[in-house]
């Protein structure tokens, strides 16, 4: 019996690796950037959430030293306890502020910020209602939280106007402000509209929209022009456009209060450390002093886009920094990775099961801090290996 563990771990890798989905970490040996150091050789990087250039910024940089130098490295313990400093609450402070809503609340990641949100607001006999390709932090939450979890298509209001009309108990509708893998943006307005027919309460994680979307970069619903009365519910990460690390949520002080008393994955977690909150502080304040990043990165989207559609790569219909090009097979979505970064560029193969079977695909993310001469060297490269892979 004692074998049956190493049996089935060696089968499952077996299996992964005959799939053609076996992972393999990769090791940096510099900082993040438009290009970065892999084993010896330098790479154009177009796999990076870094989408405006701020993760080895220089004022980054020294507000996390400076930090560091005051507060030092670790917090010391979960934010209950002792391990909440006033950097943490200046951070939390300038998140609300900044999102148009009473209060903040910071979770080391995504991942506990999404699956501590709805185990804390969901119970035995709610619902709650997901769009088919959120992210797997939101599917895990739902899972784990004791609601009857149901899922909707892609994006279609109607099929969720559907399941809204037969759900049972309060309901919560989750969904992406910009799909991960896909790259295109949810029609919130529509999804708002919807769920206040019905009752319901509107979850986003604006992720990968925060930062990025909308007139002042407050994210993907600013951009739809809600506000905390149609979505009451606002996560979204430090780690994408930020460029540092960790997670908030964003709503009402009834909403944050009840999540600090109920949420096990704030309670029971240490705090992120205080320089790391000074950090993000201080490249929220160069969104605000530095809009021409945006302004830089939707360039170089359209560029993309243009020289994509001349060359008839098949791309998704996304106009977000994450450009996918749909490959199909996951074996040939991995030579083609392999054969790019035999090019100098380092884009990566995503495969079953983080997208669905058959939709293998090349995440090609965009940055403020490539320059339009990289873009035109991704363009080629790609027209030249597409057509062998």
């Amino acid at each position: 019996m004692k074998e049956a563990f190493p049996q089935r771990l060696r089968a499952v890798l077996e299996e992964r690796r005959a799939a053609g989905l076996y992972r393999q970490c990769l090791t940096l040996e510099s900082a993040q950037g438009p290009v970065v150091r892999l084993a010896g050789r330098d790479y154009l990087n177009f796999c990076s959430n870094d989408y405006l250039g701020l993760a080895a910024h220089p004022k980054v940089i020294a507000s996390l030293r400076d930090a560091a130098t005051r507060w030092g490295v670790g917090s010391g313990a979960s934010h209950l306890v002792c391990g909440h400093s006033a950097a943490h609450r200046e951070l939390e402070e300038a998140l609300a502020a900044f999102t148009g809503r009473p209060r903040a609340l910071l979770f080391s990641s995504g991942y506990a910020a999404n699956t501590g949100i709805l185990q804390a607001l969901l119970r035995p006999g709610d619902t709650v209602l997901q769009d088919r390709l959120n992210h797997a932090s939101l599917l895990d939450g739902g899972l784990h939280s004791g609601a009857r979890l149901r899922r909707f298509a892609h994006n279609d209001c109607a099929d969720l106007a559907r399941k809204l009309d037969a759900a049972a108990g309060p309901t919560l509708v989750a969904v992406d402000g910009v799909f991960s893998m896909d790259g295109d943006t949810a029609p919130l307005a529509e999804l708002s509209a919807t769920c206040a027919s019905r009752d319901a309460w509107l979850m986003v994680d604006d992720a990968h929209g925060f930062g990025v979307h909308g007139e002042a970069g407050a994210g993907s619903v600013q951009a739809a022009g809600l506000g905390e009365a149609e979505v009451p519910v606002l996560m979204a990460t430090l780690g994408k456009a930020l460029g540092t690390s960790g997670a908030f949520v964003a709503g009402s002080e009834l909403l944050i209060e009840a999540l600090i008393q109920s949420t096990r994955n704030y309670i029971y977690t240490t705090a992120m450390p205080p320089a790391l909150a000074a950090a993000s502080l201080t490249a929220l304040r160069l969104l605000h002093e530095e809009s021409w990043r945006r302004e830089q990165l939707a360039e170089h989207i359209a560029r993309f886009r243009r020289g994509a559609l001349q060359c008839e790569l098949p791309l998704l219909d996304s106009h977000s920094a994450i450009q996918p090009l749909l490959v199909g097979d996951a074996g040939r979505a991995v030579r083609l990775s392999e054969r790019l970064r035999e090019c100098g560029l380092l884009i990566s193969a995503i495969r079953p099961p983080t997208v669905p079977a058959g939709t293998s695909r090349l995440r090609i993310t965009l940055s403020a801090a490539h320059t339009p001469q990289q873009v035109a060297t991704l363009l080629a490269a790609l027209a030249e290996c597409w057509p062998d892979a």
